[in-house]
């Protein structure tokens, strides 16, 4: 397997890829989206653990599904469940040998379906349903038979039956899904998407501004010269309404010719193919003139005769067709609609768009093959349907003049799509608000692609409104919830939230929490729409010269009811002690009468609501690591060589519970072990490598795929020389590529003794955020003049909330 460019993937022959990042969320749920270019055989494996690069599925004895696209010489559609064929579909979703082509493969729960397209859950080609599901199916491997097989754009997504809206313009609905429901479901998103598009003004008077007179009945036929001249060379005037007569051709030519070019399809009897050449000759329609050359050719070389009464489909080829998000598979010139746009040529239509009333020049037909609400705008008997111009005074003009760009390129503005920004979120509001489906759907990919727990807080703010964002909200509010103490600390953005949402994270069964004391102060500051951080001891301050209903305004009643999500119990006896002598338990009665009970819980075992969740641990609780001393037995480190509490210490390096790895190869200066061993070692090594044209020094730490934590202390110790470090920072990755800086020293002079420890906090919103990797990094020479950039260190410890 090689990475060409780092812009495909080629797996060899019986050879398999298992990329770091192909796993589902959730095991047995999950969607993988994927561009693939093979002769036959393009195979994905999904299992419960990572295989190896010389992985087969035929060999695999553990449980797993296989997918097989293309197999036979590229002539049927295979599932396989534990190297047994369960499925063998003749002509399903073949392969293409002449370029990349889109499929995507999601699994539910025994649920298999495979499609065709860019956008998952449009496009479905085949479904099965196992009757004895896998659901630890997690891990993805992309493999081959007997030739190579490239993949790229490879993303993985969640596969929810009641999320198939997020790729479709259609209003969430909460309900179950029966198999002829979900194929249901797709036939109204696929008909609706095809009916989108120039196909509407076919031959339709509304917008139009020329027609054809043709034959000699002198047939009228509506057109648009936008449309016209974007597809060849019909040499019309821009500039007033044009009559071209056609006394020599009969309307089903023209009828044909214009079919073809509003919607990249048409039929025409046999007979009338060599006038529709002409026509097409005439018109300069290239790509329709060569699929009526193909045709009259394969006719001559099969020795037929024209058949007068047999009719011949023509269908613009998908390889000439210049986007893959341009509407419609139409045989327009890009460049050229993109010209018109930017000359106004053809113009119909001046929009006065913002505050300021800036004029763009456009095309009421391009609009309305967008978007319906433009259409009924432009047709439905209302100003705009004889005017010329149209007022939209409350929409963000850069984010307007991308939208219009889009409707005339099918491509999104680079400037729009860098990582979340205002400008993309006002992109998503105005292709809801005008009904722009791809747009929309573009939006919401890079969306899901670039979330993080900085970013949610924002997106929340503007998507709770939009049904058809519905699977972006829940996951923000996921990503929130996982991330809730960071969250809650690093902005008080959190408190714009609206009450549904935040309900939502205080419910959600992925809630995250060091401790119920953040939990309650993350309640009081929202219900405070607080403009600052703070805790709990801050708003019983205010208690004492106010009243709840002056602190908390209308929001007073959502405070009692979220108090009840409070784990009261979970707190120490201390804490609860100073909460019922505050002044929130004496002028709230709901909060008083959860202390109480919290304390008469703690103290006798004994609740009116035994079961209830408030006296129950949180799943997903973090386990508190504290540093109490340098050398302690109480870090991350230790605790994984004990297997994580289960058996006597044995060094988690040999036992494989952690990795260690340093710039410098592994020698006997350089031992991964020795950094988390007991025992002192007098020389412990990382040597400097080249990264970047600079020297880089470190030593890092990965605690596993399946383990978090959120350091908030860490423990050095000199080897035995004098070469003393000075300059570094300590670092935490998810994966390993990407560093957030966690404490940054700057001529440090802790360390000033052989063999000496050091400590250090880790504080600030960072420290809230949880990591899988870490490393010290050194960015400056030590006290050694002889090998300066040697970084040595004979032991590491991190403390903190781990997982």
């Amino acid at each position: 397997m090689e990475k060409k460019q780092k812009k495909f993937l080629t797996v060899a022959p019986f050879e398999c890829a298992w990329p770091n990042d192909l796993r589902f969320r959730e095991a047995g749920r999950g969607c993988v989206a994927f561009d693939a270019f093979a002769h036959n055989d393009v195979t994905v494996v999904f299992r419960e653990q990572v295989g190896s690069q010389h992985y087969h599925y035929k060999r695999d004895n553990c449980p797993h599904y296989t997918v097989i696209i293309g197999s036979h010489r590229n002539k049927r559609l295979k599932i396989e469940v534990d190297g047994k064929t369960v499925v063998d579909a003749a002509g399903v979703g073949l392969c293409c040998s002449s370029a990349f082509q889109s499929y995507w493969i999601s699994i539910y729960d025994g649920l298999i379906s495979i499609g065709k397209g860019r956008y998952p859950f449009q496009n479905l080609c085949f479904q099965w349903l196992d009757s004895n599901p896998n659901c630890t199916v997690q891990y993805i491997g992309l493999s081959s038979w007997d030739k190579h097989v490239g993949y790229r754009n490879v993303n993985v997504l969640p596969a929810t039956p009641n999320h198939l809206s997020l790729w479709k313009h259609v209003d969430f609905v909460e309900h179950d899904f029966g198999e002829d429901d979900l194929e249901q479901e797709l036939e109204d998103g696929i008909a609706n998407y095809e009916s989108w598009g120039l196909g509407k003004f076919l031959e339709n008077w509304e917008l139009s501004d020329m027609f054809f007179i043709v034959g000699k009945e002198e047939r009228v036929v509506p057109a648009h010269k936008l449309v016209l001249e974007a597809c060849g060379d019909f040499c019309l005037s821009s500039s007033v309404e044009e009559a071209v007569h056609l006394p020599d051709i009969s309307y089903s030519v023209l009828h044909a010719l214009l079919q073809y070019i509003y919607t990249g399809h048409t039929q025409i009897l046999e007979s009338d193919l060599c006038s529709l050449k002409s026509l097409s000759l005439q018109y300069k329609v290239m790509s329709l003139v060569r699929q009526c050359e193909e045709i009259l050719e394969r006719i001559m070389s099969n020795k037929q005769l024209v058949d007068s009464t047999q009719l011949v489909d023509i269908f613009y080829p998908s390889w000439l067709q210049c986007s893959k998000t341009f509407p419609y598979g139409l045989p327009i010139d890009r460049e050229r609609l993109e010209r018109f746009l930017s000359t106004g040529e053809y113009s119909d239509l001046d929009l006065y768009v913002g505050v300021h009333d800036i004029v763009l020049r456009s095309h009421k037909v391009i609009l309305g093959s967008w978007s319906t609400p433009f259409t009924k705008m432009f047709t439905n008997g209302m100003r705009e349907s004889v005017s010329s111009v149209v007022c939209l005074k409350d929409v963000p003009l850069e984010a307007f003049k991308i939208m219009l760009e889009f409707m005339y390129s099918g491509e999104l503005n680079k400037e729009a799509t860098e990582g979340i920004n205002t400008l993309l979120l006002q992109l998503l509001l105005l292709a809801d608000e005008f009904g722009v489906t791809l747009l929309h759907q573009e939006c919401c990919k890079i969306l899901l692609e670039c979330l993080s727990e900085d970013s949610v807080c924002p997106i929340l703010q503007v998507i709770s409104s939009i049904p058809s964002c519905k699977l972006i909200e829940e996951t923000c509010e996921r990503i929130f919830s996982m991330h809730f103490d960071y969250c809650t600390t690093a902005s008080i953005d959190f408190v714009m939230l609206d009450e549904s949402s935040f309900s939502n994270i205080l419910q959600h069964t992925d809630l995250t929490v060091t401790s119920e004391e953040r939990v309650l102060n993350a309640i009081l500051l929202w219900c405070l729409q607080a403009r600052e951080l703070c805790g709990w001891e801050a708003v019983n301050e205010l208690m004492v010269n106010s009243t709840p209903e002056m602190l908390f305004g209308e929001r007073l009643e959502s405070l009692n009811e979220f108090l009840h999500l409070v784990r009261f119990p979970l707190l120490s006896p201390d804490l609860l002690n100073k909460f019922e002598q505050s002044s929130l338990s004496q002028q709230i009665p709901t909060f008083d009468h959860l202390v109480k009970e919290a304390l008469r819980f703690l103290e006798f075992e004994v609740t009116d609501f035994q079961g209830s969740q408030r006296f129950q641990h949180r799943k997903s609780s973090f386990k508190e690591l504290l540093y109490i001393c340098d050398g302690d037995s109480n870090g991350v480190l230790y605790f994984a060589g004990t297997s994580y509490g289960k058996h006597q210490w044995v060094n988690p390096v040999l036992s494989k519970r952690v990795i260690i790895t340093a710039s410098s190869p592994i020698s006997r200066c350089t031992d991964p072990k020795v950094l988390v061993s007991r025992n002192f070692q007098g020389t412990s090594v990382a040597g400097p490598q080249m990264e970047g044209g600079r020297n880089a020094s470190w030593w890092m730490v990965d605690i596993g795929p399946d383990h978090q934590l959120m350091c908030n202390y860490y423990t050095l110790r000199q080897d035995g020389s004098r070469a003393f470090i000075r300059r570094w920072n300590f670092q935490g990755s998810l994966d390993g590529k990407n560093w957030t800086n966690l404490r940054v020293h700057e001529n440090d002079q802790t360390i000033c003794k052989p063999g000496q420890f050091a400590s250090w906090p880790i504080t600030g919103s960072n420290a809230l955020l949880p990591f899988r990797f870490f490393r010290v990094l050194m960015t400056g020479p030590t006290t050694d003049d002889t090998n300066p950039w040697n970084c040595c260190i004979c032991f590491l410890e991190l403390y903190g909330y781990f997982r």
